[in-house]
């Protein structure tokens, strides 16, 4: 997903949320069932979340510094990982203390027993029309990988967070109309504190797997193995097909450091070996755009080369 695309996803699933809470607030003020006041709250993690990540991609923008040398883009990530932890407290854990104070105290609904239900299947709506964007934006770069490897493997945090939310959202909306249409059924608040529970234990799960996501982000991880195919043919098409070894790392989203030791023939003149390294950096950033980082070391390979390498 490019930059603009995850700020068109970002943008849509803002603009549903901040809607379908203000109605779900005010659902849960007419009848007061827990479901509607754990799906309020989950919307207000979920706009925060989703101003946290505009914020991040707007300061990893930032120009280089002497302090930081290689930029600002792993803003992205760090604003990502904000994201799963109030997620996880303001969405999960708020949701399983309301239910559990709900199993201590069930009520039924009495009042404005048609709101929720109309709320409820309104919010379904539009949190399908923005999953339904993200989803769109994603198909662009998720090739042929299915969706639970696209959100492991890709390197810009936007994707996972928007898709998993948008998911959550669903599904929780799904659990509270369960809670509330039971509750309204059976006249038991205990079935309107069970979608509660459900709701955030979803959501920790879902914070629980963003985390564990943007961690890997947030350490370096290496370029995926495609474009590490890619950057090997480049060196390879330079006559640099002898790499001794190899190293990549995301500075970014679209910010890959590549380092590189290739084997030269012994006796390669200066001129032929600066001539082949431009050749190289020339071809891996026309393959692997994000590479803007490069920096090649010719060497004579010996028999010990790998080992002194690491």
């Amino acid at each position: 997903m490019s930059t603009e695309g995850s700020t068109k996803a970002i943008v849509a699933a803002l603009s549903a949320n901040l809607g379908i809470g203000v109605t779900k607030f005010a659902a849960w003020a007419l009848t007061g069932a827990s479901s509607m006041l754990a799906e309020a709250i989950h919307s207000v993690a979920d706009s925060g979340n989703q101003l946290l990540l505009l914020l991040g991609s707007r300061k990893a923008r930032k120009e280089a510094t002497p302090e930081h040398p290689f930029g600002y883009s792993r803003y992205r990530y760090y604003f990502a990982f904000l994201v799963a932890v109030v997620l996880f407290t303001l969405g999960g854990l708020f949701a399983l203390y309301e239910a559990w104070h709900k199993l201590q105290h069930p009520e039924p609904i009495e009042s404005w027993r048609w709101v929720p239900i109309v709320v409820l299947l309104i919010a379904i709506c539009l949190e399908g029309m923005s999953f339904r964007t993200a989803m769109k934006e994603s198909a662009k770069i998720r090739g042929n990988v299915g969706w639970a490897k696209f959100i492991q493997r890709s390197r810009s945090p936007e994707p996972p967070v928007i898709l998993l939310e948008d998911f959550g959202a669903l599904v929780g909306l799904a659990f509270a109309l369960f809670g509330v249409s039971m509750t309204l059924i059976t006249g038991n608040g205990l079935w309107d504190a069970a979608g509660t529970a459900m709701i955030g234990t979803l959501l920790v799960c879902i914070a629980l797997v963003l985390a564990r996501e943007t961690r890997e982000m947030l350490l370096g991880e290496a370029a995926t193995p495609e474009d590490i195919a890619k950057i090997r043919q480049g060196l390879a098409d330079a006559g640099y097909a002898d790499v001794i070894h190899l190293r990549t790392m995301h500075l970014g989203p679209e910010d890959v450091l590549v380092t590189a030791k290739v084997a030269v023939a012994p006796g390669s003149t200066l001129e032929t070996v600066a001539e082949r390294t431009d050749d190289a950096e020339r071809r891996i950033r026309a393959a692997v755009p994000a590479a803007r980082l490069i920096f090649i070391e010719p060497d004579v390979r010996h028999a010990s080369a790998d080992d002194r390498a690491q």
